[in-house]
């Protein structure tokens, strides 16, 4: 059995290919059911995030199977082979495997190390298996990946440091508050850089959001995607009496909050004031800083922050690619005896087959014949038989246990002319062995 992966992504494919390829809900139903009936490809599974789509499946041979599913998908995106060929990545049967755990413990992502991606490919196993569109193959794979992901995260800490600005600025606020439960976040500017240091602080326990920006309509549109409430810019100052932490990313050319205007705010204040600046021109004077109970930083101090901490993931990725050499040494070594075991046991099938055939020939040809001389026969048979078979039986044992496992079964296979049955199910034990 061949694994085969054929894939986009954002560091292959334009935003636009991808958009194409994006599957999800009823889409993503009806393009199981649609590559089902490739009878070259036995299983599948879709990841399909908003930086790739990938499809995994199974097939006896693999010449045929690269062939369906790369054409499937140029039939999909109305391609042809010349204009797909540099946007469609098709690796062999071992690098696809490499490629999905690299995947699932965030070394492929386009922040490295991030951790969203993990439960995007729990989510995109699940729903191939309820549906049924994965086999036993494919389920031992993802089981495999989602524990190495875990593990590459338990044993290195590869997500826990900061490597965008936004969540930076998550980071500075724990730091000063400690646990950001209950507090109160007035966000000034409703652009991407602002949404997102805002669904990182509700992560992180915020509970009340004030959103401020100089489009009003923007402002309540950001507020009601996460339960807040939105004021006009001409009333931000009275925003701040109750924030805990303010966050300020504009497009203005000039300050936005100046230190004469935010000082009446500090009165009877009993917690500090946490200021955020990620805006470029700044948007807050830094003479505000100078103020007691305040604590400032602009996007140069969390820049500061993020070199170090990507430092640290790139230390932790080493440590990521070591974990996931190891583990993929002992998924080869079970998908090779997979891919073995039942040429070995058609091998002697076959080899049965044949001795039994040509013993009652034999027998028929010499008419009547003593029981001894019968016993004669049937063993003279299968000492043939077996020592014929001895050494390619030894060989196959061995070369599972190698990455060309797969290709010495597919020579014999193709050698002997031998008939494999499908099995419908992975050994249990093997399944239960990799979800760990």
């Amino acid at each position: 059995m061949y694994i085969l992966l054929a894939g986009l992504s954002h560091k292959t494919a334009p935003v636009q290919l991808r958009e194409r390829m994006a599957l999800s809900g009823k889409a993503l139903e009806r393009f199981y059911q649609d590559i089902s009936e490739e009878t070259a490809l036995e299983g599948t599974v879709v990841l399909s995030t908003c930086n790739r789509t990938e499809v995994y499946a199974t097939a006896r041979d693999l010449e045929l199977g690269e062939r369906a599913l790369r054409g499937f998908i140029a039939k999909r995106l109305e391609m042809n082979d010349e204009s797909l060929e540099p946007v469609l990545y098709v690796p062999n049967c071992y690098q696809a495997i490499e490629h999905l755990f690299r995947v699932a413990s965030g070394l492929d992502s386009m922040v490295l190390g991030e951790s969203q991606i993990l439960g995007q490919v729990r989510d995109a196993y699940d729903e191939a298996r309820e549906l049924g569109f994965s086999n036993g193959v494919l389920n031992t794979l993802f089981q495999k990946a989602i524990t190495v992901g875990k593990r590459v995260r338990t044993e290195t800490g590869l997500d826990r440091n900061a490597v965008s600005i936004s969540y930076a600025a998550v980071e500075k606020a724990k730091q000063v508050f400690g646990d950001l439960k209950g507090r109160t976040v007035l966000v000034i500017g409703a652009g991407k850089m602002s949404e997102l240091a805002l669904s990182y602080l509700m992560a992180n326990g915020v509970s009340t959001v004030v959103v401020s920006n100089r489009s009003y309509h923007r402002a309540v549109e950001l507020a009601d995607k996460v339960g807040g409430r939105a004021i006009r810019l001409d009333r931000l100052y009275e925003g701040m009496h109750k924030a805990d932490i303010v966050i300020s990313c504009t497009a203005a050319a000039h300050y936005v909050l100046h230190r004469d205007a935010v000082e009446p705010c500090l009165r009877d204040r009993q917690t500090e004031l946490l200021l955020i600046d990620i805006a470029v021109p700044r948007d807050i004077e830094p003479a505000i800083g100078e103020l007691p109970g305040v604590y400032l930083y602009d996007i140069d101090d969390l820049q500061n922050v993020v070199e170090s901490n990507l430092m640290g993931r790139q230390k932790a990725a080493r440590q990521a690619e070591a974990i996931i050499s190891e583990e993929i040494e002992e998924f080869n070594d079970w998908l090779a005896t997979l891919s073995v075991v039942p040429v070995v046991k058609a091998l002697k099938a076959k080899g049965e087959e044949i001795r039994q055939a040509e013993v009652r020939r034999a027998l028929n040809r010499l008419g009547n014949v003593t029981p001894r001389e019968e016993k004669i026969i049937n063993s003279l048979a299968s000492s043939i038989v077996n020592q014929l078979l001895h050494f390619p039986v030894v060989n196959l044992k061995e070369k599972a246990a190698s990455n060309q496992g797969h290709l010495y079964a597919e020579v014999t296979k193709h050698l002997f002319q031998l008939e494999i049955e499908p099995e419908e199910h992975v050994d249990a034990k093997n399944q239960n062995r990799v979800q760990g």
